[in-house]
């Protein structure tokens, strides 16, 4: 029998005594890391824009084609987004607390390697168009900087949380992968961007479990 239906905690157990102060905690840094995010995003797009800044060789992508798919790079991110909020929300509400922390030390700690890595976009990239999602993809600064790959690291680092769920595990590689290729075929990620993602999201998952264990041990009560 599936041990996970029968798991008592709810989302109303985050606004408890014992849990209020992590989750508004959570929150708090992911607000933190998304301003340290924005900033960098913006001194990036700034120093892009000097003549000092430009592309470099790419042995794979001097050799693959240029392929416009934003329906996977924007509307796939940001549907897969909503869905595993969502159901980490209404069906493994253990994991919000990690899973918010550890994404915030993501974001925070991609917004600081942004900053530090100024290279030109690679010519004949494909970029969002004007569309309703596409400026919400911008709007969440989505599309800018690029080492390391977010589309590549965020679901290989979500798939590290829940690594025992193997259904789980198996969607969310799937999706890194997926991901890894669209931003390649697309040239808006150099591949040392996308091939270094899943060792970042690796060795963050591992300063996450050191830095928020209880909330990590919470993933492991049931």
């Amino acid at each position: 029998m599936n041990t996970q239906l029968q798991d008592p905690f709810s989302f109303r157990d985050l606004f408890k005594v014992e849990q209020i102060y992590s989750f508004v905690t959570a929150l708090s840094l992911l607000g933190v890391s998304y301003i340290l995010e924005h900033f960098a995003n913006a001194y990036e797009i700034e120093y892009s824009l000097r003549p000092t800044s430009t592309h470099v060789g790419d042995i794979l992508l001097d050799n693959i084609p240029v392929i416009n798919l934003n329906f996977l790079i924007i509307e796939g991110a940001l549907f897969s987004l909503v869905f595993v909020t969502l159901f980490i929300i209404f069906r493994r509400p253990r994991y919000l607390l990690f899973t918010l922390k550890t994404l915030a030390l993501f974001i925070a700690v991609r917004a600081v390697f942004i900053s530090l890595t100024h290279v030109g976009i690679y010519p004949d990239a494909v970029g969002p168009s004007l569309g309703f999602f596409d400026g919400i993809y911008f709007y969440l600064n989505l599309q800018t900087g690029f080492f390391f790959s977010g589309h590549t690291g965020m679901p290989f680092l979500i798939a590290l949380i829940f690594w025992k769920d193997f259904p789980i595990r198996v969607v969310l590689l799937s999706l890194s992968f997926i991901f890894a290729v669209a931003v390649l075929f697309a040239h808006i990620h150099y591949s040392i961007d996308v091939f270094a993602a899943p060792f970042m999201a690796y060795g963050i998952f591992k300063m996450a479990q050191h830095f928020f264990p209880r909330d990590y041990k919470l993933t492991l009560s049931h």
